[in-house]
Formats: structure tokens, sequence, C-alpha cells
């Protein structure tokens, strides 16, 4: 029998070959490098962490550390995430102007675009809460109800019942909540900053913070309704009932003590 020569491969299967390697390598390539979009996002990303590096090393170094580490002046901002920084400086909180037992609010020193630019530095330190998002807590979306009740068993005890804030000791406060921007109370719960416990999504979820603004946005804002009449802290018909009756029954008692007594000297006349 004769043996079947070898078949000769065609002078194009090479080429074949080498178009079909370098379109399954461009396709990877596709499916795996960054795309134009998200290079776009990690130099704008880049840049705000050098523009804010440059911010902190001038307004917050002194206090906090050349890397964010903590000093003798001010705590470790290491992990705190964006959040508590977009609320700290955001409120005028910080920097502080002086050393006290509680920084305050005050106007701002920067704007929101350096802010944001502080926040993303402090980000690139560790990882920690982020800026919500503005659906997380618009007040339309919550429910009042809830949100009241959730009020009155987690801050209530500081805050008053309605938001107006109340003394603490050694010179703190938990300051008033009126007209507070609606995200810096979804970031004071997400971070506790300063006296306040911190109320992580784990502990008191998105959905719960919402309502939670909800109510704070129905009951005590300048555009609230208001029936009129003294506030008395709003503590409600309790403390009203107590303020009537030591008040208002001490009144009359001496009301009626005077007129007797007034009486007694006529007829003695």
């Amino acid at each position: 029998m004769k043996k079947l020569s070898a078949r000769r491969r065609h002078p194009l299967a090479a080429l074949v070959v080498l178009i079909f390697a370098l379109a399954v390598t461009g396709g990877l390539y596709a499916v795996l490098a960054p795309s134009g979009e998200a290079k776009a996002e990690d130099s704008a990303q880049s840049l705000a962490i050098e523009e804010g590096k440059k911010l902190y090393d001038v307004g917050c170094s002194s206090c906090h550390g050349a890397g964010g580490q903590g000093g003798t002046g001010g705590p470790s901002l290491v992990g705190v995430g964006a959040a508590a920084v977009d609320f700290q400086v955001g409120t005028g909180r910080m920097p502080m102007a002086q050393p006290g037992p509680q920084a305050v609010v005050k106007p701002t020193v920067y704007d929101q675009a350096e802010i944001d630019q502080l926040a993303a530095y402090i980000a690139s330190l560790g990882p920690g809460p982020v800026v919500p998002e503005a659906e997380a807590y618009d007040p339309a979306g919550g429910d009042p109800a809830r949100g009241g009740e959730l009020f009155r068993t987690n801050c209530s005890q500081c805050h008053n019942y309605t938001g107006q804030g109340g003394a603490l000791t050694h010179g703190k406060f938990a300051p008033n909540l009126a007209d507070v921007n609606p995200k810096h109370i979804y970031e004071a719960m997400l971070t506790g900053p300063q006296n306040m416990p911190s109320f992580p999504d784990g502990v008191l979820p998105e959905d719960a913070k919402r309502d939670i603004i909800a109510w704070l946005d129905a009951v005590n804002t300048s555009e609230s309704p208001n029936p009129g009449g003294l506030s008395l802290g709003g503590y409600g018909p309790v403390g009203e009932g107590f303020f009537a009756w030591t008040i208002g029954i001490g009144l009359l008692i001496a009301v009626a003590v005077w007129i007797a007594a007034r009486s007694a000297k006529a007829k003695k006349s």
C-alpha cells in the first residue's frame, strides 16, 4: 500500500491563525481594560485627592497630623470617611475657631467643591462612610409618623421630642435640629459626630434614617405648621400640664389670697 503523503498547510493558514489570536487578545483587552469613562473618573478622583491634600496641609494638618494620623489637637481621621468630612466641614464645625468642649455651627470656610476635595483625600486614607445619595435623605420619600416613633426612641433623650436640642455634661450640648440640611442630618446619624452615637445602616437602615428626617421636616422647620403659643421646648401635653399646674394654679392661688386679704381689710375698716 502506498503511504498517504502528509497534507500541506495552506499558505494563508498562518495568517488566519494570527488574525484570530489578535482578535481574541483585543476582545479580552476590551473586556478587562478600563473604559475611557472609567479612566476619566480615575483621573478626576486622583486630581481631587491631590487638591484635597493641599487644602488639608494648610487648614487641618496642624491639629490632625501631616498624614491624618491625629495629634495633640485633634483625633485621627483615618477611616472616618467622606461623609464625616462633608458634615463637619459643610456645617462650619471644622476647622474649629478655637479649642472648646464642642465644635459649633458657623459659616463655612470652604465651598462645596473644596469640601468634596477634602473628603476625597480623607477617604483615601482609609475606608469609611461615603456621602449619601440625594434620594437617601429626601424627606418627601419618608414616613413622618414612623420617623417620629424612631426619633422618640433613639434621639429624643438628647435632642428633645421635636429636635429642639438640650444640654449635656461638661459644657456640651445636643444641637437644635431646626432647618438643618437633611443631608447633614443623615451624615450625623451615619458617622456619630462628637458626643452623638453612630447609627450605621446595619443599626438604623437607610429608610429609617429617611423617616426620621421626614419627621423633623414636618415638626421642626421654619415652614412647619405652628398653632401658636409657647412651645415649651416641644415636650408635649405633659410639659404643658406641668407648666399650667405650677405657674397657672400658683398665680390663681396668689390672686385668691390677695383678694381675700383686701376683703378682710375692707371689713375691718
